[in-house]
């Protein structure tokens, strides 16, 4: 498995699979969330509120992940995960490495060759971002996956840094 690190913008990544940091509402919310939402269109919330119609009525659980179509992003699957709040009374850490695992099995059963992850949690559930990067990259390449290429998407110069220095 191929590991990088881009600068960028998630919902302009031509990959297989996009990650989203998503709520466990599945039904859009800030940030990353919000973003591929409004790019990948009401596709996504529609197949976002089947779910929790079905399978997820009391919400997507933090550390689990689930596909739905990525709408009109250039991705083919959009893999929603809710990462943990951070916590300096409790060690969360199981839960974050949890959705950087179960989103690559989620990419494996569909047959994903390339996902992109954002820095999950680090944004406003406050995960310190070099404890997060380092869950993420170590996370990734223990994983037992068959996808041939992780792209880490960083919105700002600092964590691409960081997590650029974690891919070594």
């Amino acid at each position: 498995m191929r590991v990088t690190c881009v600068r960028g913008d998630i919902t302009r990544q031509q990959v297989d699979a996009v990650v989203n940091a998503a709520n466990s509402s599945l039904l859009g919310g800030g940030g990353v969330d919000g973003a591929i939402h409004r790019v990948g269109g009401p596709r996504i919330l529609a197949e976002c509120r089947a779910l929790r119609a079905s399978r997820y009525a009391e919400g997507l659980p933090t550390g689990q992940a689930v596909a739905t179509t990525a709408g009109r992003l250039p991705a083919r699957w959009v893999i929603h995960t809710v990462g943990p709040v951070w916590s300096s009374g409790e060690d969360r850490s199981g839960l974050l490495a949890s959705c950087y695992r179960e989103s690559l099995r989620v990419a494996d059963e569909l047959g994903a060759g390339s996902v992109a992850f954002p820095a999950l949690s680090t944004g406003v559930y406050r995960w310190p971002l070099e404890d997060g990067a380092r869950i993420a990259v170590e996370s990734v390449r223990a994983a037992d996956a068959a996808v041939d290429e992780v792209r880490f998407v960083l919105f700002d110069d600092r964590a691409h840094e960081v997590f650029t220095e974690q891919v070594g």
